[in-house]
């Protein structure tokens, strides 16, 4: 049996989602949870994106295949949150319809970024979630910047390269506006590389503050080739909010599609 688990986390004391050896991670603390309370030896699970260090997910995600003789019920939600600290929580747990995978089935998956950019809106409270930044910007001019931008494209002006992974991405959103104050973006596309949403965020500050044109964006991006002068912006400010799926009849051929090497052309 396939099962589809959506969770929430808090990420600033995860180092990433991936496991990783004798660090605390968000699935290694997921698994561990899930073994636990189904009394298996392991459980391995496959996530809709993987979370750097410090990222945050209101709308994460995952699957996980149990054995045959494993034994599932609807107290499951409950008593994973029994067990999961405080910082994760699972909001929903259900059979898989067939043909769905966590990863490969999505459409797409939608960040926020908050930025505070007066000092009236750096709020303690909520500072491991909003990046404070010392000079006012122009929403109007981001959002501008940010327009040419959609569509299918390689950026790798924006990504940090891994051995084998292409950097052409659809982006279907990529919005700027102001919340109660705060500057949110909000980005949308089939799949991110690393660094994408983080590394397209610091380039539109950039035109936000006055330093950059509102071209600079379009012109980096076609560069094709990573520019040291955009910025990573810190990982506390971004939020996985939600990940998009077709109908049940369109999940396992949508998969098919996501594994398809893609290409500009």
């Amino acid at each position: 049996m396939r099962l589809r688990i959506d969770l929430s986390y808090d990420g600033s004391a995860f180092h990433g989602w991936a496991t990783q050896p004798g660090l605390r991670t968000v699935q290694g603390t997921l698994e561990a949870a899930l073994a636990m309370v189904l009394r298996l030896p392991a459980v391995a699970v496959v996530c809709a994106g993987r979370t750097d260090t410090g990222v945050h997910a209101r709308g994460q995600v995952v699957h996980v295949d149990l054995p045959e003789d494993a034994s599932y019920d609807e107290r499951l939600l409950r008593r994973l949150n029994g067990v999961l600290p405080a910082d994760v929580r699972v909001r929903a747990v259900a059979p898989a319809p067939p043909g769905f995978d966590a990863r490969f089935s999505a459409l797409w998956r939608r960040y926020t970024y908050r930025v505070a950019d007066a000092p009236a809106l750096a709020d303690p409270l909520t500072r491991g979630h909003v990046l404070w930044w010392p000079r006012p910007l122009d929403v109007e001019a981001m959002a501008a910047a940010a327009e040419p931008l959609l569509g299918l494209r390689d950026f790798a002006s924006f990504c940090k390269q891994r051995e084998g992974s292409t950097t052409i991405r659809t982006l279907q959103h990529f919005s700027w506006e102001r919340v109660d104050g705060l500057v949110v973006a909000t980005v949308r596309a089939d799949a991110f590389c690393h660094h994408m949403v983080r590394s397209l965020v610091g380039c539109l500050l950039a035109v936000g503050e006055g330093r950059r044109p509102a071209t600079w964006p379009a012109e980096i991006t076609a560069a094709g080739v990573r520019d040291p002068a955009v910025a990573v912006v810190p990982a506390h400010g971004l939020t996985l909010e939600e990940v998009g799926y077709p109908g049940d009849a369109d999940l396992a051929g949508q998969a098919d599609l996501a594994r398809a090497r893609r290409e500009t052309t």
